[in-house]
């Protein structure tokens, strides 16, 4: 067991790591602790820190296997104690650790009987293999097995699709997730407005990082993905700036639309109900709670009638006039979009 102490901070923060141990080639573990943090900090940092931990670090995993002579993912070749799928299973369970990016080969071609293990994968120099000693597969005749190996660079899990199987190639579930668990817990110290809390990190990892090494790697992606809203300020003055430009006169949808009481094929506006449209969630809840169930109740209303609804916004009637008369009307779409003079809509479908 390795301790160690390691300080930096912001303002006064300041963290360490308390404890740092390896239990195998294949699972190290780290504890690592924030102090002092205002109330509620704690949690709000330990949430963030977890998600990152286990989404946001990019892992390396072989994603394909191709071989020949192979009929289906679950046959059996003679002379291997294995079956084509429990190959599969073990080659995604090998630990890889490299800097690549994009789709790199590697290979495995040994001849029997041989107890093949991760060694015998001939595999880029870019490419590392965390722990030789995992399983592949046992020959147990004297036959040739040629295993055609692609490995990739990604994050999360992504489970494969049966229909990339082809020509003796399968794919392989990628889980590219190089922390195996994190636990975050808070310790409250102090009394009345001095108190203050303590933020405790568990980081368990697959061998491909360091505890540290991904905490660090999770911090610098979370502060990434947040680096926009230091530009908020600036984006919502052109937001603002856009929303005057985009901002639609008042009109009713009925006064509007008389010409378009059937559409091109003759069915009934009252045939046609909301619910078969795309409209996100909150704008088809905002319709049903005021009753309006088809496309002749929507045209019966004005702008200014459904902006009285509870949550409706002028998003909403942009969203409705871009969906709704794109597809149900495409005939008179451009004819329309110019009668109202909405430069939202799409200049085509």
């Amino acid at each position: 067991m390795v301790r160690e102490e390691v300080a930096g901070s912001t303002r006064t923060l300041k963290w360490k790591c308390v404890e740092s141990r390896v239990d195998s080639k294949r699972l190290y573990y780290g504890r690592f602790v924030l102090s002092p943090l205002m109330k509620g900090q704690a949690n709000t940092i330990g949430i963030a820190m977890r998600r990152a931990l286990l989404g946001e670090i990019e892992g390396t995993c072989i994603t394909r296997a191709t071989s020949e002579n192979v009929l289906h993912e679950y046959s059996t070749i003679e002379g291997i104690e294995e079956s084509v799928h429990e190959i599969l299973i073990n080659l995604k369970e090998i630990v890889l650790k490299s800097n690549l990016y994009g789709v790199r080969g590697a290979s495995i071609c040994v001849r029997g009987p041989k107890y093949i293990t991760a060694q015998d994968i001939i595999s880029p120099p870019s490419v590392q293999i965390v722990d030789t000693t995992q399983h592949i597969a046992n020959l147990t005749e004297p036959i040739d097995l040629c295993i055609e190996l692609q490995i990739k660079r990604d994050r999360g899990y992504h489970m494969k699709s049966t229909n990339e199987s082809h020509d003796g190639s399968y794919p392989i579930d990628i889980v590219s997730m190089p922390v195996r668990n994190a636990n975050h817990s808070i310790h409250s110290y102090g009394n009345g407005n001095e108190k203050k809390e303590r933020l405790f990190l568990e980081i368990w990892t697959n061998g491909s990082f360091t505890p540290k090494e991904a905490l660090y790697e999770a911090s610098r992606n979370l502060i990434d993905l947040l680096i926009p809203f230091l530009h908020a300020e600036e984006e919502y003055m052109n937001l603002e700036e856009n929303e005057n430009r985009w901002n639609l006169p008042f009109f009713s949808f009925q006064d509007r639309f008389t010409n378009l009481k059937k559409n091109k094929k003759g069915i009934p506006l009252t045939c046609i109900f909301i619910d078969q449209s795309e409209l996100s969630s909150r704008t088809y809840n905002c319709l049903k709670r005021s009753n309006i169930h088809t496309f002749l109740d929507l045209l019966n209303h004005s702008q200014e009638d459904l902006m009285k609804m509870e949550d409706f916004r002028i998003e909403d009637v942009k969203q409705i006039l871009a969906r709704e008369l794109a597809l149900s009307f495409p005939r008179d779409y451009l004819q329309t979009r110019n009668a109202i003079g909405c430069a939202c809509l799409p200049d085509c479908l």
